[in-house]
């Protein structure tokens, strides 16, 4: 949410040393094996879109790499004429495919794009890829004053990307507008008004009794707004039947609970990690899940994750030797979107390492991916906005 609240980028206070960064293009032998290698993966003003926001990205069963993104096309704005986008790498993010339009809602906004692949539905043996992502006819604003709806969409890829189904509509699964003047079936008298998916990618529980649940972590907004955005509430949903049906994960409990991220734990459950819009605290709010998602213990203030209010990505890695743990990224400030940062958790979520830096200027959304190699990889937000990049470490350095 509040996308278009551009931060001033600077140097934090003793700022750690940075680690050596080489270009993508570069041929030396050594290349890859600096500590952080980075390409531009989406430029503003190429490609046909004025601007780009909001990255998300998912690794293909085939180790492909799909970077998607908010292509917008006369400016910055969150609303206005936004489309999804995708670019897909076949080198472990070296070089990136042309950009190509996924979903498009002709001159108003399709965005918020949470990936997700399914691979545990016996039909597709190579994996089904869900994107759901949210649609709107009017600003932030005049949805949360009642005058329009977000709407709740998903298509599907069976050949990772390249094609894609027809959008289905699930609003009246996962959400509870009350609009009955723009559709009958949106008569709930919970009053949910604006919304978004995640932004980021979304998850596939991999063990345990929920083996094979799609969980997509999401925020609304409920009735008139409030001071401090309090009307806001971070959620979830998920589904059990490869997506021919969804349920409503409950609403976290915390006044301002906005864009969130979750990730699975080490016995097969989930964490939730949300922005703290009304920035009481300017702090990650976490809540746990013992049954993936239908409900959640109290929320936790995360005093060692602070936050700028911006987005976060959150994903499980799955180290050669030893146990899962959970890997975190955001802007590492309380004052500006600056000085991305990259933690770990060895227990859950409960504390988070000092972590790594990736970059110490100007930083906003990011999202984690785990390569086919065991890299790690971060979409983000880079130099005011103008550029989204990938870049690419290795575990080893992350912990070391």
């Amino acid at each position: 949410m509040f996308y278009s609240c551009l931060l001033a980028a600077g140097l934090a206070v003793g700022q750690p040393a940075m680690p050596k960064r080489v270009d993508s293009t570069e041929k030396s032998a050594d290349t890859y094996r600096q500590e952080i290698t980075e390409t531009t993966v989406f430029q503003n003003g190429q490609g046909g879109y004025l601007c780009y926001r909001i990255p998300a990205i998912v690794k293909a069963p085939n180790g492909h790499l799909l970077a998607f993104a908010e292509g917008r096309r006369t400016d910055c704005g969150d609303f206005g004429d936004v489309d999804i986008v995708l670019r897909t790498s076949k080198d472990n993010g070296q070089s990136w495919s042309p950009i190509q339009t996924v979903a498009d809602f002709g001159t108003m906004q399709a965005g918020n794009m949470a990936p997700v692949f399914d691979l545990t539905d016996s039909r597709f043996p190579n994996g089904k890829l869900f994107l759901i992502y949210n649609t709107g006819t009017a600003s932030e604003a005049n949805v949360r004053k009642g005058l329009a709806v977000r709407e709740v969409w998903y298509k599907t890829s069976t050949d990772n990307g390249q094609t894609w189904s027809d959008a289905v509509n699930i609003t009246t699964q996962v959400s509870r507008p009350n609009k009955p003047d723009l559709n009958p079936s949106y008569a709930f008298p919970e009053d949910w008004r604006s919304y978004a998916n995640t932004p980021g990618h979304a998850l596939q529980i991999q063990k345990g009794r929920y083996k094979g649940r799609i969980f997509v972590a999401a925020n609304h907004s409920e009735g008139q707004p409030q001071p401090q955005f309090h009307d806001y509430r971070a959620h979830g949903f998920y589904s059990d039947d490869h997506g021919q049906t969804w349920k409503l994960s409950p609403t976290i409990p915390y006044p301002g609970g906005n864009e969130s991220t979750a990730a699975e734990t080490a016995n097969g459950s989930l964490l939730l990690n949300a922005r703290n819009q009304s920035g009481d605290v300017k702090n990650r709010l976490l809540a746990f899940s013992r049954d993936a998602g239908e409900s959640w213990e109290s929320v936790v203030v995360a005093t060692d994750l602070p936050d700028p209010v911006c987005e976060g990505s959150m994903i499980t890695y799955q180290p050669r030797r030893g146990s899962s743990m959970l890997i975190f990224s955001n802007a590492n400030s309380q004052t500006s979107r600056t000085n991305l940062t990259v933690r770990t958790s060895q227990d859950d979520g409960k504390s988070w390492s000092a972590g790594k830096p990736i970059y110490a200027g100007s930083a906003a959304y990011s999202d984690l991916v785990i390569q086919q190699d065991g890299t790690i990889g971060v979409l983000y937000e880079k130099d005011n906005y103008t550029k989204i990049t990938y870049a690419r470490f290795s575990y080893e350095w992350l912990v070391k």
